[in-house]
């Protein structure tokens, strides 16, 4: 994998019915295509065959589950896609793909065989400023009760979740939240040292 294409950086200006996906991928338990990253590497071909071009893909991660004792370890990763798909068409591909691999939506952060999170497009903000600034500053106590009913984009907790960070590190550290101003490197560098400290590498992407 070229440098350009695991820092993120893309070459070129893309036709203006094409998009830059960010996305957040974890799986913590097994499912018909094998393991948890068995099972992201068959969501990353399940996303390609649907169309999308894998621009870059980080290695894998072990976290654990959130919140705390929520389940077991997971493996998280983060990839970026080249897509035609408005928000809407990304969330029924993204929701589409973990059906296909055994996802069955139950508790909210519960064990899962995969989840495919869209965290960005581009420097979308969806549905406006101040909507999404309202989901940022929620409380944890009212994360754990309330879901949006509507897409958020950019994904209200990626600013403070070292398991999505740290893989988003590793193929768009320069992509900058288009609220906060800050890019993914330094949103990193702002996360607490033991937050850091439990995202394990495992791999490289196979």
């Amino acid at each position: 994998m070229s440098q350009d294409t695991i820092t993120g950086k893309i070459s070129g200006k893309l036709p203006q019915d094409r998009s830059i996906l960010l996305i957040a991928v974890g799986s913590n338990m097994d499912s018909p295509s094998g393991t948890p990253a068995e099972t992201i590497l068959s969501g990353v071909e399940g996303l390609r065959q649907r169309g999308a071009v894998i621009r870059a893909q980080s290695r894998f991660f072990q976290t654990p589950a959130f919140p705390p004792g929520a389940g077991p370890d997971f493996v998280n990763g983060a990839l970026m896609l080249e897509t035609g798909w408005t928000a809407t068409e990304a969330l029924a591909h993204l929701h589409a793909v973990e059906a296909d691999l055994g996802r069955v939506r139950r508790a909210r952060w519960g064990a899962r065989a995969i989840d495919l999170d869209l965290l960005a497009i581009g420097d979308t903000v969806q549905p406006d400023t101040a909507t999404v600034t309202r989901w940022m500053d929620l409380p944890l106590a009212q994360q754990q009760q309330k879901a949006p009913d509507r897409l958020i984009l950019p994904h209200p907790r990626l600013h403070e979740r070292a398991f999505v960070l740290v893989p988003l590190a590793d193929i768009a550290p320069d992509w900058v939240h288009p609220i906060l101003g800050r890019s993914v490197r330094q949103m990193v560098d702002a996360l607490p040292a033991d937050a850091l400290a439990e995202i394990v590498p495992l791999s490289a992407p196979s």
